[in-house]
């Protein structure tokens, strides 16, 4: 814990006003800090950031001339969400269909419309130059995301990429600036497939059981197998979220499987959503630890799958937080 007498030393800053009442600035400690006003706990530092609704994280995407696009920007704004949308005329807003069955396993359709027409000159280079971290996802041209890995790598951000939803023209090439790759059990079946680094390896035991590599056999691998499969795709860090059975975390040179938490699942949709936003925050956090980062995404995915809906569901700091103590109270 640091007094802010002490932070002002560090930083080469001087406290121009305090409270005339006990305790004074010299007594008040801290144990965090943070920029978002919405998620402080208590015992942190709120420091404020110049800028417009400054959260730290930006958001861009893309929107067609209709009514959905007319909802979508309401919404962001409405959850402090920097999002910048680039109008595409020609493209209807993308959209998906979700249903959720009884267990609360769900069925997605997408419809990927405008996103799909992102290009790279439509991405402020000033939006990328910042940033810590970039996600990017299989919603838009493979060549726009390729760009935004490759200038993110460049600028010195990690980069994380979520395959989803995987295409059958999915491009591997966009894997040569990716250090973290997070597909689910399916999108990791087919990505491997279509990667021809992991042709051979495919061709042998106990990947070629029963003939074609199926999630099926993926559930079969062991730590070690699975290990293997994933150093093909030559990425530095491969997640694979299994679901109920957790994620497993491949590095070069070890490998960790992480544990679902065990709550009541109403609906999964969104889920995976929930775990790389998680991650992409939990490598700020802990300072680049990828496993601390998997642990605290794990968290966040737990808790998004105990409420309905998609971005509803999703908790911020202030709830993961209290979810982890009380976890590790147990």
């Amino acid at each position: 814990m640091m007094t802010v007498v002490e932070a002002a030393r560090a930083l080469d800053a001087r406290i121009s006003a305090t409270d005339t009442q006990p305790p004074r600035a010299e007594q008040l400690r801290f144990q965090s800090v943070s920029t978002d006003s919405r998620s402080i706990d208590q015992g942190a530092l709120f420091v404020a950031l110049r800028g417009d609704r400054f959260d730290g994280h930006a958001f861009i995407g893309a929107v067609g001339p209709d009514g959905a696009a007319h909802r979508v920007r309401p919404f962001a704004r409405a959850a402090g969400l920097h999002a910048h949308f680039v109008e595409k005329p020609k493209h209807a807003t993308g959209a998906a269909v979700v249903t959720v069955n009884g267990a609360g396993q769900n069925h997605i359709i997408i419809a990927l419309g405008a996103n799909l027409g992102l290009k790279p000159r439509d991405i402020p280079p000033a939006l990328l130059a910042p940033a810590q971290v970039v996600v990017c996802q299989g919603e838009s041209d493979y060549a726009t995301v390729g760009h935004v890995l490759r200038t993110a790598r460049r600028n010195g951000a990690i980069t994380v990429l979520n395959p989803a939803p995987m295409r059958p023209e999915f491009d591997p090439a966009v894997l040569r600036h990716t250090e973290v790759l997070i597909p689910n059990e399916s999108e990791f079946t087919a990505l491997v497939q279509q990667c021809p680094s992991c042709a051979a390896l495919l061709r042998t035991a106990p990947y070629n059981a029963g003939g074609a590599f199926t999630t099926a056999t993926l559930h079969a691998l062991t730590a070690e197998a699975l290990h293997r499969l994933c150093r093909c795709l030559k990425v530095p860090v491969v997640i694979v979220t299994l679901g109920a059975r957790g994620c497993f975390v491949s590095q070069p040179d070890v490998w960790l499987r992480i544990s679902a938490h065990d709550v009541e699942v109403v609906d999964t949709a969104g889920a995976g959503d929930a775990f790389v936003g998680g991650f992409a925050a939990g490598l700020v956090k802990f300072k680049h630890n990828i496993f601390e980062a998997a642990h605290y995404a794990s968290a966040v995915a737990a808790l998004s799958v105990m409420q309905p809906g998609t971005a509803p569901s999703m908790p911020i700091a202030r709830e993961i937080a209290r979810f982890l103590r009380k976890r590790d109270h147990k």
